[in-house]
């Protein structure tokens, strides 16, 4: 079984390094018979101006490393999607969805998986609302995440509590029906969009969704965070687009 990690990488120089080595000193999962799953990184660079793509073509030299670099910048769902077609490519059986700075755990991806691993579930939302250990930063952030996500709740009929949660994971089979084609960062709700809908049909081939706790080292903006309003407003248009629409 080989579990892949697609990593949308733009202009993180100061950290990628950092965040590739912490991923790939975390212990390998294990399926339900304790055997331990090929791990493959899948790092796509979304035109990166800060010696990134560079840094990124070392860091693929070394064994378990996928790397591609797309320009001009085309936004992070571009690169998300040009990860899972990688993986997919690769043989994956599962795979994680995973940002390139260091605002997630990835020792939090045994957890994540475990629902795909035992076959209660075939897509799994990370939630940094359910009690796991989170870094204290913007209250209209977290008001307006919560917002967010009850909007795209109503019109998808989930009970997700963080929609916009950068981790999530789901098994190549769901990847290979998802039709995704936000540029930016739309594609989280797009996501949810395309599972919602996934989740309908005949109960042997509805997709089950579930939502795992993980832990949350979010940045400031003087840090390097990337998403402003502007982006909260163009989730709430992406949820009405891809639940009402398209």
């Amino acid at each position: 079984m080989k579990m892949a990690i697609v990593m949308p990488v733009y202009n993180e120089a100061a950290l990628l390094e950092r965040s590739v080595d912490r991923l790939l000193a975390c212990p390998l999962c294990r399926d339900t018979s304790g055997r331990e799953i090929e791990r493959l990184l899948v790092m796509i660079d979304d035109g990166s101006t800060d010696g990134t793509t560079d840094l990124c073509r070392r860091i693929a030299e070394r064994p378990g490393v996928l790397f591609e670099a797309q320009s001009p910048n085309a936004g992070k769902g571009a690169a998300v999607r040009r990860g899972i077609a990688r993986a997919v490519e690769a043989g994956a059986d599962l795979i994680v969805i995973h940002d390139a700075d260091l605002e997630y755990d990835p020792a939090d991806h045994a957890a994540l998986v475990a629902p795909l691993l035992d076959g209660r579930a075939d897509a799994v939302i990370g939630s940094r609302f359910l009690g796991h250990t989170h870094r204290v930063l913007y209250y209209w952030h977290s008001l307006a995440n919560r917002f967010i996500t009850t909007f795209s709740n109503i019109l998808t009929n989930l009970n997700l509590s963080d929609i916009e949660c950068c981790l999530k994971a789901f098994t190549a089979d769901v990847a290979r029906k998802m039709v995704l084609k936000e540029d930016r960062f739309g594609i989280e709700p797009e996501i949810i969009a395309r599972l919602a809908r996934m989740r309908v049909g005949p109960e042997s081939r509805a997709v089950r969704v579930y939502e795992v706790a993980v832990s949350y080292a979010g940045r400031t903006y003087a840090e390097g965070k990337k998403i402003g309003w502007r982006d909260g407003v163009g989730a709430l248009v992406t949820i009405v687009h891809r639940n009402l629409i398209d």
